[in-house]
Order: C-alpha cells, then sequence, then structure tokens
C-alpha cells in the first residue's frame, strides 16, 4: 500500500473532530477553572493575606486540587469534555505530573512513581528554565549597551 492510499484509508476511518463544540467546551471549562482561581485569591484576600500572598496560595491550591482529583480518577473525566481548557491553567501542569505518578505506582515508589513522575513535565520544566536562561542572557546583553 502506497504513502497516499494509506491516507486515504486513515482519513476515511478515522472519527471527524467536532472542532467548534471541543473550542466551546476548551472556553468555558478553562474559563470556569479560572474563575475558580479568582475566587480563591479574593477569599484568601478577604482571610487578610496581600495580594501577592494571596496569589500564592490560590496556585498552591489549585496544584493541591488538580492532584487530588487526578489521584481520585475525576481530572481525566474533566479532561475529556473540556480538552486543552484543563491544560493550559496551572491545574494542567500539576495533573501531568501526578498522572504518570499514578499510573506507574505499581512498579514501586523508586522505579515506578519517582521515575516515572515528570515524563510529562520534566521537558517542560527543562526547555521553560533553558528559555528563561536563554532570554535571560540575551536581555542581559541588549541593557549593557
Amino acid at each position: 500500500m502506497k504513502e497516499k492510499d494509506y491516507q486515504k484509508l486513515v482519513d476515511k476511518i478515522s472519527p471527524k473532530s467536532p472542532i467548534w463544540k471541543d473550542c466551546i467546551n476548551a472556553f468555558w471549562i478553562g474559563g470556569l477553572i479560572c474563575l475558580l482561581g479568582q475566587v480563591a485569591m479574593w477569599g484568601f484576600g478577604k482571610l487578610g493575606l496581600e495580594k501577592q500572598d494571596a496569589s500564592t496560595a490560590t496556585a498552591m491550591s489549585l496544584v493541591a486540587l488538580s492532584a487530588l482529583l487526578t489521584g481520585l480518577s475525576l481530572y481525566d473525566n474533566i479532561a475529556k469534555v473540556a480538552g486543552a481548557g484543563t491544560l493550559v491553567p496551572i491545574t494542567g501542569f500539576a495533573n501531568s505530573v501526578v498522572a504518570p505518578a499514578v499510573e506507574f505506582k505499581t512498579e514501586g515508589m523508586i522505579l515506578g512513581t519517582a521515575a516515572k513522575m515528570f515524563t510529562i513535565a520534566g521537558p517542560v520544566i527543562v526547555y521553560g528554565v533553558s528559555a528563561s536562561v536563554v532570554y535571560g542572557f540575551i536581555y542581559w546583553m541588549t541593557t549593557l549597551f
């Protein structure tokens, strides 16, 4: 079978994605996650925390909630409907750390959970830190002159 014929077969068999429905679901569920974060930040502010401390507490709360929902196998159900709406906020990053740890826990604490925990999030961390170093160096170089 030639590549062109194979591609025609794949196109014929593959289900069509409801792109508009997926985009709308990602938008409103991602928006709800962000709204939850904003409400939490206001709540922490009402408890007497300064704005920066309230922001930190909000981020920590969203990460903890995401990790808990992932551990209870509920985050995947939300992600099936929301798609990218769950990936963009900080909750998506927490999910990408916890999900492989939960998946590989049967292989033990060292070779399972610890070794596999950053298989998804690891490249994000590495390239994020590397990009910030490069951008920081460029910024530093441009301020010298």
